[in-house]
């Protein structure tokens, strides 16, 4: 009887989870993780955990999410269960990348794709390659980073699995704004729209608005890239999202600094920089504070314009993040007479800023 009333909690968080209403799903998560442990239920308390550490994860709560999978894979272990290890790691990658470390989020993703290929597991082998394509991103591979999300997207549409191809297209819309590819980034953005719309999906609905928005940026069309973002923020906040709902207040940020509005512009970077601290996220605060150095430069504030630029270039060389470095390279190259934009002809991006203010893609 106590077990089927546990099974009761556990669906309702997992209703609460699906509608994307975090703080319940978490609420009943952890009601249903004490009964399992009381009943000494394994199976139980593995869902369990896996489940807390996607709801922390979407939060933005990585920290809590790595203990969650880090409590999963040693449950798995416990009773021998190879599938469930190899899904908490895959999302304790996640959770590392989400904070930055992209080098072991790669190396457990590589892993985990050795083990799905080998079990001829299709979907899951999608999942890694998607997740691998954005570690590539983090860690400025842009290139490879396309080719992987393209790897992703041509299993997930033969699977016919709807929203592994909607993040596809949203992952491959991001990975070619970053090239310099605007033109690209919008189709596969509007594609994803479409599809999430179809098929009700929230999350992936806020995460194409965004991206249309910053696709529209980037092709200087800045009505539209609002609209789009205010609409992606409204998702975002409706979901709880911390991490999505900081890059799109970034994004709107910088429309705002090449609109010349500079101090919503400065509002919009002050608050996103707020929440990147929150969550752990070195790569938003690299952007965050890049934009307000741009903010200083163009108001004639040199000193603190350089302070900010040599903080994100040292934050961008600890962590590896190529692009992010180039950004601040250039910035700071520029500050100092000339603009040197050799840096993106290396890692392959069709970018070419000559002036403040850059409409960081």
């Amino acid at each position: 009887m106590k077990s089927l009333k546990t099974d009761k909690l556990f669906q309702k968080a997992e209703g609460f989870r699906q509608k994307n209403h975090y703080a319940e799903s978490l609420f009943f998560f952890k009601k249903a993780l004490k009964g399992y442990q009381t009943t000494q239920n394994s199976e139980g308390v593995l869902a369990c955990q896996l489940s807390l550490g996607d709801v922390y994860r979407m939060a933005g709560n990585f920290d809590l999410a790595e203990k969650s999978y880090s409590d999963a894979i040693t449950t798995g272990v416990k009773i021998n269960d190879k599938v469930a290890i190899s899904d908490a790691r895959i999302n304790l990658g996640l959770s590392l990348r989400g904070k930055g470390d992209w080098g072991s989020a790669l190396k457990i993703f590589n892993e985990t794709l050795k083990f799905y290929r080998k079990k001829n597991d299709l979907p899951a082998t999608a999942f890694t390659l998607w997740a691998i394509a954005g570690a590539l991103r983090i860690k400025g591979d842009i290139i490879k980073s396309i080719k992987t999300y393209n790897e992703s997207l041509e299993i997930f549409k033969s699977l016919k699995f709807r929203p592994g191809t909607g993040y596809s297209l949203c992952g491959l819309g991001g990975t070619s704004r970053v090239a310099g590819l605007f033109n690209e980034s919008l189709k596969y953005y509007t594609s994803a729209n479409r599809l999430f719309s179809g098929i009700k999906d929230n999350f992936g609905l806020a995460y194409s608005y965004c991206g249309i928005g910053n696709a529209f940026r980037m092709l200087g069309e800045y009505n539209k890239a609002l609209s789009n973002f205010s609409k992606a923020s409204s998702l975002y906040k409706k979901i709880g999202d911390v991490v999505s709902y900081s890059y799109t207040i970034w994004s709107t940020g910088t429309t705002h600094k090449m609109l010349g509005n500079y101090p919503a512009a400065r509002n919009c970077f002050k608050m996103a920089g707020s929440l990147f601290r929150k969550t752990k996220d070195p790569r938003g605060s690299i952007y965050c504070m890049l934009g307000l150095g741009e903010l200083a430069l163009l108001e004639g504030r040199k000193i603190m314009a350089e302070k900010y630029m040599i903080t994100s270039l040292s934050s961008a060389s600890k962590y590896g993040f190529k692009v992010e470095k180039c950004h601040s390279e250039i910035l700071l190259s520029l500050l100092h007479g000339k603009s040197k934009t050799g840096c993106y002809n290396k890692l392959g991006l069709k970018l070419n800023f000559e002036k403040v203010p850059f409409n960081i893609p």
